[in-house]
């Protein structure tokens, strides 16, 4: 691999001087960012590529694993992704019996997800690989590093977005709390 040099070459203004500002782009931080996503799904990518699955396979299983029931209106607006290519990951994991789909009980238009004991299992294997990196690169920041990272990455969000996306990352873990 070629030398990589992150553009942390001038003197970075306080915190404070770049709120707002656009004079000059984060290369550091947005370099930071790409990198650190390459990371963070290449040991989930490793272990989806022994059975012909992507990332779509494992954003699809991980939001169904943790949202049981969810409707796939809804898995569409959270990825933001198009019918067509949510209805290939889809019938892949179906097909090989990684998630279900059932009808609405009240609304038999409606198809909601759930995964299997074998989906269930995948995307904890999937989650148990990026917890382990997660959980590494917090200890060591040292304490309180765990809140940091949360507010960090929720300010990152377009806040118009913001209040669902923690209203889903809420729902999720009462859902995941009572069903253990």
């Amino acid at each position: 691999m070629t030398d990589v040099i992150l553009s942390s070459d001038r003197t970075a203004p306080a915190d404070s001087d770049r709120a707002g500002s656009v004079e000059e782009p984060l290369w550091d931080v947005i370099e930071l960012l790409f990198f650190a996503y390459r990371d963070f799904v290449s040991d989930p990518d490793e272990a989806l590529a022994r059975f012909g699955f992507g990332r779509a396979h494992h954003r699809v299983l991980h939001f169904v694993n943790r949202n049981p029931g969810m409707k796939v209106a809804d898995l569409l607006e959270i990825l933001k992704i198009t019918k067509q290519s949510l209805g290939r990951v889809l019938k892949q994991l179906v097909d090989q019996g990684y998630v279900v789909q059932k009808e609405g009980e009240n609304d038999r238009r409606q198809r909601l997800l759930y995964a299997t004991s074998k989906g269930e299992a995948l995307a904890m294997r999937l989650a148990a690989l990026q917890t382990a990196r997660i959980a590494r690169a917090l200890a060591e920041l040292g304490p309180g590093t765990h809140d940091a990272a949360r507010r960090f990455l929720t300010a990152l969000l377009d806040p118009e977005g913001r209040d669902e996306v923690l209203r889903l990352i809420a729902r999720a873990e009462r859902s995941r709390r009572a069903g253990a």
